[in-house]
């Protein structure tokens, strides 16, 4: 017999219950989401892992005051990216790596924080000018301000709708839209030299 999976709704409302079984679920489906996220963020692993896990104290210490209204993927990764902004904002990390993390100890968090740019008509040359290119924008990236830096990675490196990212970021979504209009305008900016060459 097959059984159906329980949806987030249905674990966080078994969460504030009491089950410990729902929260264990729970950590299960996000932690790899929350510390990715987090990891791509900051590019340092033991410092990913702490703040993964102050999430998850202060997603379980107040998952009463979840809104059912709201995803509760949005709801976590939106306490994960404030933790990590403040944690930038007081650290002010200089830049993030199109080869993965120095800190990444495996195959797998190697693979989590590569950004990649593919082209099968490249040749070898070429396929190091992109690189270049890759480490040019990711020092780029490290620049902006943490705001502008977590919508644009959260809209160009996670893929997420500008809803999810104003959920995510506790922003009005024209608010999302200004931050990733301003951040792509300073990566210009800050990319400017290479138009020029």
């Amino acid at each position: 017999m097959n059984e159906t999976p329980v949806s987030d709704h249905e674990l966080v409302t078994r969460a504030q219950q009491g089950s410990e079984k729902a929260y264990h679920e729970l950590l299960g489906r996000f932690e790899r989401p929350v510390f990715s996220i987090i990891y791509r963020m900051i590019r340092d692993r033991e410092q990913a892992e702490d703040l993964a896990q102050e999430t998850f104290v202060r997603v379980f210490n107040n998952i009463g005051r979840y809104d059912p209204r709201y995803k509760f993927s949005s709801w976590i990764f939106k306490i994960a990216t404030n933790l990590t902004i403040d944690w930038i904002r007081r650290k002010e990390v200089d830049t993030v790596s199109i080869d993965g993390s120095r800190n990444a100890l495996s195959a797998d968090e190697i693979e989590a924080t590569t950004i990649t740019v593919v082209s099968r008509d490249e040749n070898p040359e070429q396929l190091l000018e992109a690189k270049q290119l890759g480490s040019e924008i990711e020092t780029a990236i490290g620049k902006l301000r943490p705001e502008y830096r977590a919508a644009i990675l959260l809209r160009h490196v996670d893929g997420r709708e500008y809803q999810e990212i104003a959920e995510i970021l506790s922003l009005p979504l024209g608010t999302v839209k200004t931050y990733i209009h301003r951040g792509r305008n300073e990566l210009r900016e800050h990319l400017a030299h290479l138009r020029a060459a």
